[in-house]
């Protein structure tokens, strides 16, 4: 069995003159990545892997997540090709994961990642929201055997306000 934990970078600010891969975060966005990774810390996960587009808003909610986790920062590797946007970087990326990975945390950008918990999820989510957390479990022994899997858990900053 493999776990994939995907979420969605927090909300992001259009106040700065700055090219899109270097938006920060907004307020609310650091108040909902905190408000949810708070709420994930009750799955008590043991993640082997974290993946993390390398634009700045992705970084800086990885970070939120990972301090609230207390995930070891050596397992934490930046990825130009999660920022992705159609899905199918995000996707060749999960697919070339070793296979001693059993649970992933991938932090990435929509639409990319709505359509991937659509694609390979057992439950249809409309519209991933931002700091949003949607956990699928596989059926697989190797991530490049991915197909299909069960949705098991949806974390939302609507869910927790």
């Amino acid at each position: 069995m493999k776990k994939l934990i995907l979420i969605r970078h927090a909300k992001s600010s259009w106040e700065y003159d700055v090219i899109d891969h270097q938006r920060p975060l907004k307020e609310r966005g650091y108040k909902d990545a905190a408000l949810v990774s708070k709420a994930l810390q009750k799955l008590n996960l043991n993640i082997d892997l974290v993946l993390c587009s390398d634009a700045v808003r992705t970084r800086m909610t990885s970070e939120i997540f990972i301090s609230e986790l207390n995930i070891n920062p050596e397992i934490v590797k930046l990825n130009h090709d999660l920022y992705d946007f159609s899905g199918n970087d995000l996707i060749r990326t999960i697919k070339s994961c070793d296979t001693t990975v059993n649970t992933l945390m991938v932090f990435g950008h929509n639409h990319a990642i709505t359509d991937f918990v659509n694609t390979y999820g057992s439950t249809f989510i409309d519209n991933v929201p931002t700091s949003g957390v949607v956990i699928i479990e596989f059926n697989i022994d190797n991530w490049n055997a991915l197909k299909p899997g069960i949705t098991q858990n949806t974390f939302f900053p609507r869910n927790f306000k």
